[in-house]
């Protein structure tokens, strides 16, 4: 049996494993977690999600909801298992994320053509087919293997994660449930409401609050989606009013107005006994983060069980580096999938290591390497981070990388309609294409 090593069990790399495998490939998947962590991993189970819960919009007019669409239509096991853990998030798909990753854990350790080492891998082999699925959370010694490898210095980019509380330690007297516009379910947020003055007060505080300080030779290159709460306030006073603390389409029903501002909570399980401080990433110390957000009034007794981080993601210059295909240039039998090729998002790092997997496995039974039609989401995403003029910054998927129909539509919501249903339809048929093969 033809074989294929696997670098990395998170989202991409478990994703990529199974593609592989269910093409009859053998699959030698190498994870260091346990005996090695990460600064924000806490288990050593495969597909752990470290920031958020959710995997983003399912609306097919957003670019994360066509883009887990196109997904489905290639079989993806992420995706599939995912809505099988889902937990009430209004539009949002986000799960129960410790039954989530238990599950593909078993999964893939099951599978008859997966071998799992549990061993850091320190270089990459250059005579074998490999996957380099490491994350952004890329160790040290692999890390600067993979700069010699790639031959360019690469940048990088801080994520910071949002902080966890009891659901039995907030005060929902103090705000009331709904989701923004009324869509979704009536119970998937809680917003926690804050007057003209008790914003004052928290906003002055987190400007006043000490930070984890950063290194010397580390520069802070922040991700638009995923700021911290304290940059976002450094930019003025109102800016976390249009930000994660805006109240629009937000109306209290005990008063039948919009608040002055709100903190949304959102289930971060099933049983709804857990709730994330939803667009709270931040870098703040421990002692700090309660202080602070125990100003918030919701969230005056609030029992933290997991408290914000913030830590280095590393991601390739895949534009210089990377055909269409996910292959090196240089070393057409090394692909690159997930965070660390310059997507963003949980949905995005499953989509490349889908595709990752997929042209892994046509390489050894010696088939053309595909990129799917760029009228999917998925194609559009590729291209961009694999063809990119300049500098490449991470990329979430978004409707604007789609290219634009060829008729004229006024209406921002039909223009998305249709052109997610044309990349539906491109998709079916790229799938139809491959399977012939």
């Amino acid at each position: 049996m033809r074989k294929v090593i696997v670098i990395g069990a998170g989202l991409a790399g478990s994703e990529c494993a199974w593609q592989l495998a269910n093409r009859g490939i053998e699959v030698h998947l190498y994870e260091m977690r346990p005996y090695q962590m990460t600064p924000a991993h806490r288990t050593g189970n495969f597909a752990e999600l470290v920031c958020s819960n959710t995997f983003g919009s399912m609306e097919l007019t957003s670019g994360a909801g066509l883009l887990k669409e196109e997904l489905l239509i290639l079989d993806s096991l992420i995706i599939k298992t995912a809505k099988e853990f889902y937990v009430p998030a209004g539009t949002a798909l986000a799960v129960d994320r410790e039954k989530f990753s238990q599950r593909i854990t078993e999964i893939l350790t099951h599978h008859p053509n997966i071998k799992v080492f549990y061993e850091e891998v320190r270089k990459v082999p250059r005579d074998e087919v490999v996957v380099i699925a490491s994350g952004p959370l890329t160790s040290p010694a692999l890390a600067e293997d993979i700069k010699e490898l790639v031959g360019y210095e690469y940048l990088y980019f801080y994520d910071a994660i949002s902080p966890i509380v009891e659901a039995d330690s907030v005060d929902f007297s103090k705000g009331f449930w709904g989701s923004r516009y009324n869509k979704g379910g009536a119970e998937d947020y809680f917003n926690c409401t804050l007057t003209e003055e008790e914003y004052r007060i928290f906003y002055e505080e987190l400007l006043k609050a000490e930070k984890v300080p950063l290194k010397d030779f580390e520069k802070a290159v922040y991700f638009e989606g995923c700021m911290p709460i304290e940059t976002l306030a450094e930019r003025g006073y109102k800016t976390l009013l249009f930000g994660p603390m805006k109240p629009v389409g937000l109306i209290d029903p005990r008063t039948g107005k919009e608040p002055f501002a709100v903190v949304q909570l959102r289930r971060e399980n099933r049983e709804g006994t857990l709730l994330s401080l939803v667009g709270f990433q931040t870098r703040m110390t421990y002692s700090e983060q309660k202080r602070v957000f125990r100003l918030i009034p919701c969230l005056r007794n609030a029992v933290f069980v997991k408290l914000g981080s913030m830590h280095r993601n590393t991601f390739i210059q895949s534009n210089r580096i990377l055909t269409p295909f996910l292959n090196m240039r240089k070393y057409p039998n090394i692909f690159f999938a997930g965070q660390i090729t310059g997507v963003e998002g949980y949905t995005a790092s499953v989509g490349t290591g889908l595709m990752a997997g997929i042209n892994a496995a046509r390489l050894v039974k010696g088939l053309d390497l595909v990129v799917p039609p760029e009228e999917t989401m998925l194609g559009s995403l590729i291209r961009y981070i694999t063809s990119k003029q300049g500098t490449l910054q991470p990329m979430a998927p978004v409707m604007g990388l789609l290219p634009p129909l060829d008729q004229k539509v006024k209406s921002k919501e039909e223009k998305k309609r249709l052109l997610a249903e044309r990349a539906i339809r491109a998709m079916k048929a790229f799938k139809e294409e491959i399977l012939k093969e």
